[in-house]
């Protein structure tokens, strides 16, 4: 499970299985978790996120987006 991003009490990384998937990046604090595609941003799946959780989480990633893609792109080759 690589580590892409750490801020604001989130973690965001993906699994090293899911080369299988388009672009995406998981992200979690505590409990909660969600998933987001990354060409083009959209929310795939949340749980235990507040509305205004997921806000913030869109976001962080649309700012880093690229890092998000670079990484994925890096790791899976």
């Amino acid at each position: 499970m690589p580590t892409v991003l750490r801020v604001k009490g989130f973690r965001f990384f993906f699994y090293s299985n899911e080369n299988d998937e388009p672009p995406h990046i998981h992200i979690e604090s505590a409990e909660n978790t969600a998933k987001f595609w990354l060409l083009p941003v959209e929310l795939a799946n949340s749980y235990g996120f507040s509305a205004k959780e997921i806000n913030t989480i869109r976001k962080i990633v649309v700012e880093n987006q690229q890092l998000f893609i670079d990484t994925w792109n890096e790791y899976f080759g």
